[in-house]
């Protein structure tokens, strides 16, 4: 890290509920319980950690308020509800500092169209064109090279990053994140097989998403066939997801890498999709359902059922069955031990 932090001052920003031992040396890295050394801080995040803390070399320890051990000399325990989390609350007065929020102001070859609007303190940085109609809201920051046409609006607060896409009509809310390469509002993928050919379905609709969402790298977003394409309010997509057309995704739910949902499919709140799972169109996956990485959802999913597998199917069950699978060949050679007597 470029900074330095006090133990004191760690503690004021994670709200410590109380804290053991003492230390000169300021906090310049974060590093896991094994690597720290002086001058690092690390955490207790997982319980199954705990035997590593005794040996830590860390200067400062975030850890859960029920850890019994105690500091060595020149070290400092501050006990907090939830380790990670209090991390989190560094990681961002750190990110802060590091990258602070750019001056309101559009850059010089910034091109934007006469009838754009945008607010007095949003940033619009280098090569970013800004077509007719579209709208940035205050305090937002577009960085290198962000396209958004016509029509298009960006609320508050929002930050968009370097080579991102949002196309005309398609609308973020406030205090959205997209990183660089997200493109909002390409083309369903929509064709009907006519006399021979594939013929294309024109995709008329747009792309909304709401307050707080964050969609991670290269991650695409269709435009609707008609009306629109839905994120819900603190949804957060990981990297190279594809979001279909006229797709509806509730709130607060977790895509992770590489999530593929097809067309029409509505994914309701507090869903969590593991890396790589593929949704099929027109379906529905219930209120607080999940899919294991590699899940394959062909069918609609019920309200809190945990799937994996492909197809998908009771997480359960699928582990008996793949715990089973692998009796296979020990199976086979007592059959045909059988068959020969």
């Amino acid at each position: 890290m470029q900074v330095a932090y006090t133990p004191a001052e760690i503690a004021a920003i994670v709200g410590a509920s109380r804290t053991a031992g003492s230390a000169k040396l300021k906090i310049r890295d974060i590093a896991s319980l094994t690597a720290a050394r002086a001058g690092d801080l690390s955490f207790l995040g997982n319980a199954k950690y705990k035997s590593q803390v005794p040996a830590s070399g860390a200067t400062v320890l975030l850890l859960p308020p029920d850890y019994s051990g105690e500091p060595k000399p020149g070290q400092v325990f501050l006990y907090v509800e939830n380790p990670s989390v209090a991390l989190a609350k560094l990681c961002a007065r750190i990110e802060q500092s590091l990258w602070p929020k750019p001056p309101a102001g559009i850059h010089p070859s910034a091109v934007v169209a006469p009838k754009a609007k945008i607010d007095a303190t949003a940033h619009l940085g280098p090569l970013c064109v800004i077509e007719d109609g579209a709208h940035i809201g205050a305090g937002s920051v577009l960085q290198a090279s962000v396209f958004v046409g016509r029509d298009a609006r960006i609320g508050e607060d929002c930050w968009v990053m370097a080579g991102a896409v949002i196309t005309s009509t398609c609308s973020l809310a406030n205090r959205v994140r997209l990183q660089p390469g997200v493109v909002v509002g390409s083309d369903g993928f929509g064709y009907e097989f006519v006399r021979g050919r594939h013929e294309k379905i024109p995709q008329i609709g747009s792309v909304f998403i709401e307050d707080d969402v964050e969609i991670g790298a290269n991650s695409t977003l269709d435009r609707a066939r008609f009306s629109r394409t839905v994120v819900g309010e603190g949804t957060k997509i990981d990297n190279l997801a594809q979001i279909a057309h006229n797709v509806v995704i509730g709130k607060h739910c977790i895509l992770c890498a590489q999530v593929g949902i097809s067309g029409s499919t509505t994914i309701e709140d507090y869903v969590i999709l593991g890396g790589q799972v593929g949704v099929g169109g027109h379906i529905t996956l219930a209120k607080g359902s999940k899919a294991g990485g590699q899940a394959g959802i062909t069918r609609d999913i019920p309200a809190g059922a945990y799937v994996n597998g492909t197809p998908a199917i009771p997480f359960m069950l699928e582990r008996r069955l793949h715990l089973l699978q692998q009796r296979l060949p020990d199976l086979f050679k007592r059959v045909e031990a059988l068959e020969k007597k």
